[in-house]
């Protein structure tokens, strides 16, 4: 029996002989270092799988006995051996196993094996499921196939990377949930919120069963419609006052960025626009509801300023109005600069020295404070030019935007406090969660798909990606296997 159980370690033994005489005779023959290579990788996932084949089989098939006591009833060892497919990240196994229950025609109730090695769920390992999502959350489903078949040569499906991905989601939340507050000496002074909003490609059709390209288009219908992401930020950081000249050089990328403090705790979310219990809640409705949980859970005694920092969509602005917070609100530095882009536009050509000095001289107008006086010159400038047409309506959307917005722009203030003005970190993080991935080329997604790869992307983005595969397999586990300790117990009885 002992000698049948080892049979997959003899034969690695015997694999790994081979290697060290196909090493050897490589290098008699002066054979190139890559070719060495490539065939030690492949030899060595055929020794890894035969050597955890071996470890399975070392554990026995389970059998604690023709009866098992468990939940107060007795079961019985069924007859058959049943076979599991097992999937690692070294090839496939199969994995023969007793199984307890009522009759062959039940519910197999209890599998001492299973629980004894907590198998996961699906066919797939806990490591395997780490990897590919790993790429998945990086790149399209096709390409991180692509990439795992050539490191691992497994031939998975896109459909299962992509049943991976929402099953694995479904742990987030729990995970989320379950992380501690940071502790005061972790945290800097000032607490951050930040939002912003992205739309994500949609496919027409919400049947999660009918084809990516459904039917013929009625006339008017656009190929694919976008549903709003909105994506939040929240952290703490060291008040970094500054002074107009380092603002202005800073945009110029002449600043001193090495002495720019460090964001602490940076945590963030993406929250699609979706039904949630048969009502459609908006996705910004759920980061500021999650912007309310951080500020309970990070500044409980509201001891801290808080500063938010947003561009002008006045979806958002109205949205913070909701919650009674002592917030400093900030109109984000960066696209004030973009509105100034277009204004000068209107009366200098294009990437010229004129166009620069323009925006400089408003700038820095603006970051002392006197946004007024800008509003009041860009009017006097579009009467003394005549401005007519397309430019005059250009013009005005820059002094609109700056006239709605001067409440947030008390930049004189916010520098001399050392306030953040600039939503770098959510503007990034748009980019990455949902730019970078949500919108590569000819990219359509369904709700409750785009919903789990954001927050899978949340975790990853926010550095938490190990930590949360811990997580999920230990909560697995003990959902999977609630009596582990009493089939283990009885299991070195057997023994």
């Amino acid at each position: 029996m002992i000698m049948a159980q080892e049979q997959s370690i003899f034969k690695a033994k015997e694999e790994f002989d081979q290697m060290v005489a196909a090493v050897r005779q490589a290098a008699a023959q002066g054979q190139r270092i890559d070719r060495v290579e490539r065939d030690l990788w492949q030899r060595m996932l055929a020794l890894s799988r035969l050597m955890l084949q071996g470890f399975v089989d070392l554990q026995g098939p389970g059998d604690l006995g023709a009866t098992l006591e468990f939940e107060g009833r007795t079961l019985n060892r069924l007859q058959d051996r049943h076979d599991r497919r097992y999937v690692s990240v070294f090839g496939e196994l199969m994995i023969s196993r007793v199984v307890y229950g009522s009759r062959e025609t039940q519910k197999h109730e209890v599998v001492p094996l299973d629980g004894r090695l907590c198998l996961p769920e699906t066919d797939f390992s806990y490591l395997l499921q780490e990897w590919d999502q790993s790429f998945c959350v990086q790149g399209s489903y096709a390409r991180s196939n692509q990439s795992i078949d050539r490191i691992l040569n497994l031939g998975q499906s896109i459909h299962s990377l992509e049943d991976m991905n929402r099953f694995m989601a479904q742990d987030v939340k729990t995970f989320q949930d379950a992380q501690p507050a940071p502790t005061p000496e972790e945290e800097g002074p000032l607490l951050v919120l930040t939002a912003d909003g992205k739309g994500v490609p949609m496919r027409r059709n919400p049947d999660p069963d009918a084809s990516a390209t459904g039917g013929r288009r009625q006339k008017g219908e656009k190929a694919n419609k976008k549903r709003m992401a909105c994506v939040g930020a929240v952290y703490s950081i060291e008040p970094f006052k500054r002074t107009v000249e380092d603002v202005v050089n800073d945009l110029r990328r002449e600043s001193r960025r090495k002495d720019r403090p460090v964001p602490q705790n940076k945590r963030m979310r993406g929250k699609l626009t979706r039904e949630i219990e048969g009502v459609e809640v908006k996705g910004k409705e759920q980061i500021f509801s999650w912007f309310e949980e951080q500020i309970a859970f990070r500044n409980p005694d509201g001891n801290k300023p808080m500063v938010c920092v947003m561009d002008g969509e006045r979806a958002l602005w109205k949205m913070l109005d909701r919650y009674e917070w002592d917030v400093v609100r900030v109109l984000d530095i960066y696209h004030v600069l973009e509105y100034l882009w277009d204004g000068a536009y209107c009366f200098c050509p294009e990437s010229s020295d004129s166009a620069q000095q323009f925006v400089t001289e408003r700038l820095i107008r603006i970051l002392e404070g006197d946004v007024g006086r800008v509003i009041g010159g860009l009017k006097q400038m579009a009467t003394k030019h005549h401005l007519r047409g397309h430019r005059k309506r250009k013009l005005f959307v820059t002094i609109n935007y700056l006239h709605r917005n001067r409440d947030s722009m008390h930049y004189d203030d916010y520098l001399a406090k050392g306030y953040p003005i600039g939503s770098g970190v959510v503007e990034g993080a748009c980019r990455h969660f949902v730019k970078d991935r949500m919108e590569l080329t000819g990219m359509r997604w369904r709700t409750d798909g785009a919903q789990a790869m954001l927050d899978l992307r949340s975790v990853f983005l926010n550095d938490d990606w190990e930590t949360f595969q811990q997580h999920r397999i230990e909560a697995n586990s003990r959902k999977l296997y609630p009596n582990r300790e009493l089939i283990e117990s009885q299991w070195n009885t057997a023994a």
